[in-house]
């Protein structure tokens, strides 16, 4: 398949998120309920998230996996519980949009890493995933997902 990479240069970005570590099998239920949480906090300020949920995988160990749960937002807001202020740190990164089922993102995540090791750049070991709509409101093959590769 062919793929469409794009790097780019990148500020900064705050966010709201939940990290937690789970196993592949309950991230569904995990990220609902993180989504959910944060959501229902930024009503309660008035606040907005000015871009798709994401997900930030700390590694790939599918029993226990550590990701980061959560939205961007405006400017740096204060966290409340689990829901901690961050941000998507500055720096160059690849991206690809996929469009098709979560189950067939290993083949995107493998022709980017090729793509990164090909060009001469080194991964920082975090993987991103942007998702613009969900399950629940479009067919499988329909579900977008930006995959990013922050880049040393």
């Amino acid at each position: 398949m062919d793929y469409k990479f794009e790097l780019t240069e990148q500020q900064a970005q705050p966010v709201l998120s939940i990290r937690t570590t789970t196993s592949v099998a309950n991230l569904p239920h995990v990220l609902g309920k993180a989504y959910g949480a944060i959501i229902n906090y930024l009503n309660e300020i008035g606040e907005k998230p000015v871009e798709a949920a994401f997900a930030a995988y700390y590694n790939m160990d599918m029993e226990n996996l550590d990701v980061e749960m959560g939205f961007p937002v405006a400017r740096q807001i204060a966290g409340k519980g689990d829901i901690k202020a961050g941000e998507i740190p500055a720096g160059k990164r690849v991206s690809c949009l996929y469009k098709g089922p979560y189950s067939g993102v290993e083949p995107v995540y493998k022709a980017m890493m090729q793509w990164i090791n090909e060009n001469g750049f080194t991964p920082l070991g975090i993987a991103y995933e942007f998702y613009y709509n969900a399950p629940d409101e479009v067919p499988e093959n329909e579900l977008l997902t930006k995959i990013v590769f922050p880049l040393k």
